[in-house]
């Protein structure tokens, strides 16, 4: 059934695409973030739609279907707005508009109705009790276009395909109201705590609600049912389908109406509001400070008393969360455009909900955490050198919130339950995060103890808890050892670069060392400890520059990509935490030469990441950006804004593409990594997060 659905589905759309002329602010994205919260509630519109939202499956960022269907009727004629179920014809999408917390649908209904769909998935930087919660919002509005009154009824269903990755499972559903909230539940029979079905969460319960009002009806049952039966009646039936059985056998879906009643020609629109998500009580099993495998609990259970208590919550508090929303979305888009103009704005305004989306809050009020996988790339959890590129829109909106994500690290390796005496790459596989009791994890030795370094203190420097560094000095120490005895002359090995392979002598990765060490002896400073690094980095610096820049090209000297090579070069995107640290170590001639030099290497879609390939990192980019002139600086930013409305790449926002070609690596010939949905665009705000 669902092959047929989906063949019939493709022909409508063919012809539907070439009649709808959607219009897009700021501009077309590669993929719509529709309810993005967590890593598990991770809907997004792809872009191989159009972005039209009428007649296309919502997809898992995987690519994986999550059946999302709704309907709209206007005087007993039915109309598919969202999802690709057979029958009603599609309404034409007028425009999509995304903001940095919303995306905003509008809908011509047969030139009779005006419909908006709003999908709204806040975040709360500063509000841990409110961002704990995995739910989205879904407004739907309507109002007559036409000058004449119109009945109007409304629909929305989600399959099991949420509850489950594996559609052979069995789930079960139930029915229930609350403070004047009704809600469809729905979770998976066999639940597998800590476990994943095609990157789905196999444990926790998904509730689909809405205001008990007159005019609203519910219906669990078949999709083949459901969904002609409001075709017919333009209401449900109030009725639960007993048979509990797998996702998909004959697709159980979980719907609801609301009859809006006649809108008369100049009335104000009338609104309807749905609400998505899912609860988990345990979320991370984790070997922390014990060393042994613990249960964390979502950080949620720390506020609210239940399930039933959450989903009537968060459904309650629309009206905060769109003043929030609004206010952070003016803030992000007035700071972007007054820093580096309009194209900026379209960067950073897509950046927010990605990145968020891959953040799981943890752990309780007293000791809170947050946990990252590493969506797409390996699903690593709490990857250093991810949560590095991610960084500058945690220091930007919230640099407190650092301190949760660098302390399931500390705790860890502090532990004894880490033998190197290098920083750790990462705790395992998410949402497992044993660690690696036998050192084995990917070795990136240099890069995560810099990172490890520049992060900590950033965290200081910008929440003044200088007792942070005194609590980790002596592992810090240690790192701070390891870039001694390896920063100036790197050894064989990764960078965070890793889908590149080893390379020795990397002249990014050692200043990268060398500015870590400047930052420890900046540590050392605020926590009184004896400083022996400055001197060490001030004298690697001078032999770097020695070994790094290549001159035998007068007019355009640039920094290697390893020492010596002369025919290599590459980002020197590290140079950022210089100036996000404000530590002013390295020579201004050198941005200024880098600067000019990046001019001579750009691309139609942005400046390659270094000469092995011309592929191009977007995170990386806006790095280098960050700390370039200004003329560079605009080179950049614009290259970028132009990539995602022109992108070939249809799936939520890969930071790693064809320079040359704008599509995904590979797509020239040579085979590539395909990224999507990863958290590290966080570093779209390497401008926002640099100190004013």
């Amino acid at each position: 059934m669902r092959l047929i659905k989906i063949l019939t589905a493709l022909a409508v759309m063919g012809s539907k695409f070439a009649a709808n002329a959607s219009t897009f602010t700021p501009t077309r994205p590669p993929a719509v973030p529709l309810a993005v919260r967590s890593p598990y509630l991770n809907a997004w519109l792809q872009g191989e739609s159009g972005c039209l939202l009428p007649g296309s499956w919502p997809r898992h960022w995987t690519g994986n279907i999550v059946g999302w269907q709704g309907f709209v009727a206007v005087d007993e004629q039915v109309y598919n707005w969202m999802g690709a179920a057979i029958g009603p014809p599609t309404v034409n999408q007028i425009s999509l508009e995304y903001t940095s917390t919303r995306s905003i649908f509008t809908f011509d209904v047969d030139g009779k109705i005006t419909l908006t769909v709003t999908f709204l998935s806040p975040v709360y930087p500063e509000d841990l009790d409110r961002q704990s919660l995995q739910f989205s919002y879904v407004s739907v509005k309507a109002k007559s276009s036409d000058g004449a009154t119109h009945s109007v009824q409304v629909y929305m269903d989600v399959t099991g395909e949420f509850a489950s990755g594996d559609q052979s499972q069995v789930i079960q559903w139930e029915t229930g109201e609350s403070d004047g909230i009704t809600y469809l539940h729905f979770w998976r029979k066999n639940q597998s705590e800590f476990a994943e079905a095609s990157e789905i969460a196999a444990w926790g319960h998904w509730y689909l609600a809405t205001s008990t009002t007159e005019g609203m009806s519910y219906q669990i049952g078949g999709d083949t049912t459901v969904r002609p039966n409001f075709e017919n009646n333009f209401a449900l039936n109030d009725s639960v389908d007993p048979n509990f059985r797998a996702v998909n056998d004959n697709w159980p879906v979980f719907a609801f109406s609301h009859d809006l009643g006649n809108l008369s020609p100049g009335a104000d629109e009338v609104e309807r509001l749905f609400t998505l998500g899912l609860t988990q009580d345990r979320v991370i099993n984790f070997a922390g400070a014990s060393g042994k495998m613990e249960a964390v609990p979502g950080l949620w259970t720390s506020y609210y008393a239940n399930d039933t208590d959450a989903v009537t919550s968060f459904y309650k508090d629309y009206s905060h969360a769109s003043d929030v929303s609004d206010k952070l979305d003016k803030r992000i888009h007035d700071d972007s455009v007054k820093i580096a103009g309009t194209n900026y704005s379209i960067i950073t305004t897509l950046a927010l909900r990605q990145t968020f989306g891959a953040l799981q809050y943890a752990g309780t009020h007293d000791k809170p955490y947050i946990f990252l996988k590493e969506i797409s790339s390996n699903s690593d959890i709490q990857t250093v050198d991810v949560i590095f590129p991610a960084f500058p829109i945690i220091v930007y909106l919230n640099p407190k919130l650092t301190r949760y994500l660098l302390d399931p690290l500390y705790e860890n390796q502090e532990s004894g339950a880490y033998p190197n005496h290098f920083a750790e790459h990462d705790l395992g596989t998410f949402p497992v995060a044993k660690g690696y009791p036998n050192g084995d994890d990917e070795a990136m030795p240099l890069e995560e103890c810099g990172n490890m370094i520049i992060m900590s203190l950033a965290y200081a420097q910008r929440t003044g808890d200088v007792g942070y560094l005194s609590l980790h000095y002596p592992k810090l120490e240690e790192w701070a050892e390891f870039l001694v005895n390896d920063s100036l002359i790197p050894s064989n090995q990764l960078s965070t670069d890793d889908f590149a392979g080893t390379l020795a002598n990397q002249t990014n990765l050692a200043i990268k060392g060398i500015i870590g060490l400047q930052a420890m002896s900046q540590i050392a400073i605020l926590t009184n400890n004896t400083d022996s690094y400055s001197s060490i980095a001030s004298s690697y610096l001078e032999t770097w520059k020695s070994l790094a820049i290549d001159t035998s090209s007068p007019e355009n000297p640039h920094t290697t990509l390893s020492y010596g090579d002369s025919a290599s070069h590459g980002l020197l995107y590290n140079l950022y935490a210089d100036k996000l640290l404000g530590l002013n170590f390295i020579d201004e001639s050198i941005y200024d030469m880098q600067s000019k030099f990046y001019l001579t290497q750009a691309k139609e879609y942005g400046v390659p990441l270094d000469t092995r390939h011309t592929w191009a990192k977007s995170d990386w980019q806006m790095f280098a950006a960050a700390v370039a002139s200004d003329e560079t600086r605009k080179v950049f930013i614009d290259k970028l804004a132009w990539w995602i409305g022109t992108t070939r790449t249809n799936r939520p926002m890969t930071d790693l593409f064809d320079a040359v070609t704008g599509g995904f690596p590979g797509e020239n010939g040579v085979g590539g990594p395909m990224f999507m949905a990863r958290p590290v665009v966080g570093g779209f705000y390497g401008l926002l997060a640099l100190p004013r």
